[in-house]
């Protein structure tokens, strides 16, 4: 399955956080740096998103996360099921080596900084690295 975005149309980023203002935050971040958003709370919330829509470029998902999985599980079975999507992960408590995170994705450590985040969303959604 090829995801192909048009450039009057945004891509669209999955934001997967348990903290409401964190989320709000992340979601602010996707927009400013010009993409639409759609929000989850839990991993099963992100895997039926996934499920019933085929225009997600990337998810951006936190670590610790109440639900049957965390955001790292999360991840694994999101580059699995959907090997085009890019992903994002980040922590307040957790540092991840590359070697536990799926190919093509990658970690940033809480609190995030909105330039640099908005930077990278840009390159992997602008720039996406083979899977």
């Amino acid at each position: 399955m090829m995801i192909v975005h048009h450039s009057d149309i945004p891509a669209v980023v999955l934001v997967v956080e348990d903290e409401m203002l964190l989320r709000i935050r992340a979601v602010e971040m996707v927009e400013d740096a010009g993409f639409t958003s759609v929000e989850a709370v839990d991993a099963d919330e992100a895997v039926a998103i996934l499920e019933s829509r085929s225009d997600i470029a990337l998810m951006f998902t936190d670590i610790q996360m109440p639900g049957t999985m965390d955001g790292l599980k999360l991840a694994h079975i999101v580059h699995k099921r959907w090997p085009p999507i890019r992903i994002i992960l980040v922590s307040g408590q957790l540092k991840l080596e590359t070697i536990d995170m799926p190919p093509g994705s990658c970690f940033f450590e809480k609190p995030l900084e909105a330039d640099v985040m908005m930077a990278q969303m840009r390159n992997m959604i602008v720039r996406p690295e083979p899977a």
